[in-house]
């Protein structure tokens, strides 16, 4: 977890840096399009078996739609509308959306405590997004963490599917939609291909996509979703940092103050919290 988390954290910077040399909606494709070649190239050499009924595909589109095509689209938009560290923390919500989902979907018991710990990180995630940055950035931040959330909880529902062939086709699915609606958007993508570019690229792709992705998957399939996803909110602790130390953004006293909230509220949901597997990963 704090791999995914690292990664995940440094992908703000990437994101925003990469955003000067593409446009928006044809830098998310190629993210989602790299990664989940990636994956598929894993999934071949290691002859993975491909789902064989037309509900398995149907899940798999589905989920591509939600946790990438929407989710990648927000997270970037949200990126290009708001400092690093802010929209870290808005985007990174899912830990706090998670809990009661997964009591009512999965009978995950929502303790005391998990309760206690999503009214003080809702509580954070407010501070932050009102006076910190607030408006159309802080709006598609949220409804990134949002489809990253409901993503989180169609992956339980694809049952017996091999989980690197369901990566790698749902992040190809959602790039290729994210791809139509650039080319309606945007038109025919003009990409600076400078050495920062591709290095950015690469690192997006293949780590904080393929690599944290296949690696949530599997955890999020034979853990608790109520021990697991509050290490999540390490990820916006990371693109804080990232954002202070590389960009020299300096988050204001509100800022501050949200995202203290919101580790409060992780320690609260982790203090004594066991991750017990439910199901060995697939």
């Amino acid at each position: 977890m704090l791999l995914i988390t690292g990664a995940l954290g440094a992908c703000f910077l990437g994101v925003r840096w990469g955003l000067r040399d593409a446009p928006l909606l044809w830098f998310a494709a190629l993210r989602a399009l790299l990664g989940g070649t990636a994956l598929a190239v894993v999934a071949a050499v290691q002859r993975r078996p491909l789902p064989r009924s037309i509900g398995s595909w149907s899940s798999i589109g589905a989920l591509g739609l939600v946790n990438v095509s929407l989710a990648f689209a927000a997270m970037f938009a949200g990126i290009a509308g708001l400092a690093t560290g802010t929209a870290a923390v808005l985007a990174n919500a899912q830990p706090l959306l998670i809990l009661l989902p997964a009591w009512w979907l999965f009978g995950e018991r929502v303790t005391a405590r998990a309760g206690i710990a999503l009214a003080v990180g809702f509580g954070g995630l407010l501070v932050v997004a009102v006076p910190g940055g607030g408006g159309q950035g802080a709006l598609l931040s949220l409804l990134a963490a949002v489809a990253v959330t409901a993503g989180t909880l169609m992956v339980r529902r694809l049952g017996d599917i091999d989980i690197v062939v369901a990566s790698a086709a749902h992040f190809l699915i959602g790039g290729v939609v994210l791809a139509g609606a650039a080319l309606l958007m945007e038109g025919v993508p003009d990409i600076a291909w400078t050495p920062r570019f591709v290095a950015v690229l690469a690192f997006l792709g293949l780590v904080a996509t393929a690599a944290t992705t296949l690696a949530w998957f599997v955890e999020t399939q034979r853990s608790p979703l109520s021990s697991l996803t509050p290490w999540m909110f390490l990820v916006p602790v990371f693109g804080l940092v990232v954002g202070i130390v590389v960009l020299g953004e300096r988050p204001d006293a509100w800022t501050v103050t949200g995202v203290a909230l919101v580790l409060v509220s992780m320690r609260v949901a982790l203090r004594h919290q066991s991750v017990a597997p439910t199901r060995a990963p697939v």
